[in-house]
Parts: C-alpha cells; structure tokens; sequence
C-alpha cells in the first residue's frame, strides 16, 4: 500500500475523495461520527469525534495528508465549524500531514465575473465569513511555517452521492416523470456545476503533489450551464423531451423558510441562482492537466444513478 490518508467526513466528497485514493494505491482512513464510509479493501473506517483534537492527532500521526471533507448542517455552522476546523489544523500541525479542505466559493460573496483564486473573500453574509476565517486561520499557519495546507473550492455539485440532495439532483425524479420542474433564481443565468467525481480527482491531486501547497485551487468544471439546459440536456440523455422549468419565487422560499431551516439558510446565497454565477478552473488544469468531465459524461452517469441507484457505481 501507498502512504497513508486521512480523510474526516463520508458524505459525496469524502466518499470520492477515498476511493480515488484507494484505487490509486494509497492506504485510507476514512473518520466519522458513526464510522460510515464506503466499502473498500484499502480503506478503514474508524468512529471518532473529528473535533477531538488528541484522538484526530493519533489517527493522524505518519499519515501522509489530513482532508476536511466535513459538511456540517448549514443552520449550525457557527457552532460546529470553528471547534472542528481548529481541531482538523491543529492536527496536520501536530502531526505533520498536509493539510487538504474542501470548501466552496461563498467566501467571495456576490462577484460579477468568473470566479479566480486570486478574488478577494469579500463575502458579509454569516456563512461565507466563517468560510473566509477558516482560511485566513490555515493561510496564516502555513506563512508561520507551521504546516503544509492547500484548499479546494468548488461551486453546486451534482452527480453520485447528491442525487436527490443537491439543488440539480432533487429535480431529478420529477424529471424522469416528465414533470414541471421549479428553480431558485433566474433559470437562464450561466451557473457553474461541479461533478463529484472530478472533486475526489482533485482533492487526490491536491493531497499528494507539493505544487498544490500553500495556496487554494478551484476544482476542475465544465463551462457554465443554466439550470434550464442542465435540465434539458439530462432530458435529452434520457430520451425524453425538453421539460418545463419555472422559477420559484423567492417569497415563497422566504415562507417555507419559516418551517425549514435548510430553506431559510439559501437567502443568505440566493445571488447564486438570481445571477450568472461562474468559476474560472483553469488555474488547476493549466498546472496539473486535469480537465473536467465533459457535461454529457457527467449527466449520463448521474442518470444511470438516478435510475439504479443501488447499483449504480460510487465513483
């Protein structure tokens, strides 16, 4: 086996994150709450509170990287990030792994053009802060010299392990039924997707190439789709015709927000959908040849997962 990896949440990410490791060679430690994971000859799965900084630093002790792939509820962020996050920098501190976080693009905050790294994180609204702070934690850590960190960011994911739970996927049974499907936001603005697969490919780069430390990158993704030819083209795949997609008006998200925290948390975001909303990747693929899965790859294996799920590959 290859140099061990440390990888704390099982959810899509996690989840692809281990097994392009495993297949790679590489020895995974896969840690959550209850000790889920996928199932792998080469990847343990281990029961451990992440934010329990001395038993993170035993599991984590000669591992060769430490990957955040948590994703804690939304409506809970400002209690559960800060005691995790520290727990997780402490710990490649401690025990020398590289540290790898998956994050995402809320940090920026509303920008009128392509996503860079180099944008600043502008963001004022309470969750893209907490994201900007944990970064500017771990940047500082590493200009101290006190660990080796790299961060990857990536916009709305779709693909196997969020069919049904993400913002294209819960649409996904309505449009195989050839039924209305609604949207947040301005169906026809450019939006950048991110397939889950392509992120497991980059968090492996990310965590095993030193070209990728001390900075963040974004994850290799297609050009932007809007969420109305997204739909039509997995319609088209599935040979069934172009669906109807409407709107939901954000006052009605507002409502429903009343009695769901998850729907309560998207006003914070909603510039996401009411907007372009575009990532530039080329910054990865100009440095480590990654190119992202073309669209109609990537549709046609969330379609075979939407219609078999319990066959369906996880990767």
């Amino acid at each position: 086996m290859g140099p061990t990896h440390v990888i704390v949440g099982s959810g899509s990410v996690g989840t692809a994150t281990a097994l392009e490791l495993a297949e790679r060679g590489h020895e995974v430690t896969v840690v959550t709450r209850s000790g889920s994971g996928p199932e792998h000859p080469g990847i343990r799965r281990v029961a451990t509170d992440a934010a329990d900084l001395e038993a993170l630093v035993a599991l984590s002790r000669g591992a060769s990287a430490l990957y955040n792939c948590a994703n804690p509820p939304y409506h809970r962020w400002p209690e559960l990030w800060p005691p995790l996050a520290a727990s997780l920098l402490s710990a490649a501190e401690r025990s020398g792994a590289v540290l790898v976080t998956m994050s995402n693009l809320y940090g920026y905050g509303p920008v009128e053009h392509p996503m860079t790294e180099s944008d600043p994180l502008a963001a004022t609204g309470r969750k893209g802060r907490i994201r900007a702070g944990m970064w500017v934690d771990t940047l500082a850590a590493s200009g101290a010299g006190r660990v080796r960190m790299t961060e990857a960011r990536a916009s709305d994911f779709f693909g196997p392990g969020v069919v049904g739970t993400s913002h294209f996927g819960r649409n996904m049974e309505r449009l195989l039924a050839r039924r209305p499907v609604s949207v947040l936001g301005d169906p026809d603005a450019l939006h950048s997707w991110t397939f889950v697969p392509d992120v497991g490919r980059a968090l492996a780069v990310l965590g095993t190439d030193d070209r990728a430390w001390g900075r963040a990158w974004h994850v290799p993704t297609g050009p932007p789709t809007s969420q109305r030819e997204m739909a039509g083209r997995f319609c088209a795949l599935a040979g069934l015709p172009a669906p109807k997609v409407r709107s939901i008006p954000w006052a009605v998200v507002s409502t429903v927000g009343l009695f769901s925290s998850e729907m309560r948390e998207l006003k914070e975001t909603r510039y996401r959908f009411d907007r372009d909303f575009v990532l530039d990747s080329s910054a990865f693929t100009r440095t480590f040849g990654t190119e992202p899965t073309p669209l109609d790859d990537a549709l046609s294996t969330t379609l075979d997962v939407a219609r078999a799920p319990e066959v369906a590959p996880a990767r």
